[in-house]
């Protein structure tokens, strides 16, 4: 029964006329988003970001640093002003704190394997002064040696220290991964006896 009327071309009950789709009201959206007429449909749901709760959004994921927390934004489009005043606001707040940051990258990236000189220069790109950079790698409490030699170990095996074209190659690997000289000696001429 009900079937009838819609196929009689009936409006439904409780809707106007004039907001059915197809009426030509303006309310209509095509497939490319826009309505019908030059103006586009607007979207739809939470009003736009302040740039203090894009910056807070980024902080939520992970540490960033200042300098990168900036950058972030201001290639969003946001004002470099109205940026500048939200970070120095959330790192006044304790939101942003460049040595947590620098902390948390030095404990992360030799987690991954790599090496202080790397860890150095990157910390570095985050525009850490060269006194915030040596505290945050005092913070490390491992041992770059020791990290070096588990490292050869895993990628090369136990016999590297007998071979001397895997001994290259595995001083090789640590220099990029950014391990010093000491630590890329004591890793390829490791002695399980020492």
């Amino acid at each position: 029964m009900h079937g009838d009327l819609l196929d009689e071309g009936m409006p439904d009950e409780g809707v106007p006329e004039d907001d059915l789709p197809g009426n030509g009201s303006g309310n209509d959206v095509d497939r490319d988003g826009t309505g019908s007429g030059s103006v586009p449909a607007r979207r739809r749901g939470r009003p736009e970001q302040t740039p203090l709760q894009r910056a807070l959004g980024l902080l939520a994921r992970r540490e960033h640093s200042r300098k990168e927390l900036s950058r972030k934004l201001t290639s969003r489009g946001l004002d470099a002003g109205d940026v500048e005043a939200a970070v120095g606001r959330l790192a006044g707040e304790g939101w942003q704190d460049d040595k947590r940051f620098a902390e948390s990258l030095v404990r992360g990236r030799a987690g991954s394997g790599y090496g202080p000189v790397r860890i150095r220069a990157e910390l570095a790109t985050h525009g850490l002064d060269r006194e915030a950079i040596a505290r945050a790698m005092e913070t490390y409490e491992g041992d770059w040696a020791e990290n070096a030699r588990e490292l050869v170990q895993r990628r090369f095996g136990p016999g590297v220290t007998e071979e001397l074209n895997l001994r290259r190659k595995a001083a090789d690997f640590l220099m990029r991964r950014g391990f010093d000289g000491a630590s890329v000696r004591a890793a390829t001429r490791f002695d399980p006896d020492d």
